[in-house]
């Protein structure tokens, strides 16, 4: 195995790890068990707590 070929080797398996990551992000992002929690987190900037 040369230099060259495990470079190519190693670009696309890293090509396919960020897009299964960002998948998995996505997906966690917008579950629905997640909604209430990123909805109270959004009005954080506006609540006047002090």
């Amino acid at each position: 195995m040369t230099l060259e070929s495990l470079h190519e080797f190693l670009a696309s398996f890293w090509t396919v790890w960020a897009v299964i990551i960002f998948l998995l992000i996505v997906y966690w992002a917008l579950r629905p068990r997640n909604r209430k929690r990123f909805e109270k987190d959004a009005r954080i900037p506006l609540d006047d707590d002090r």
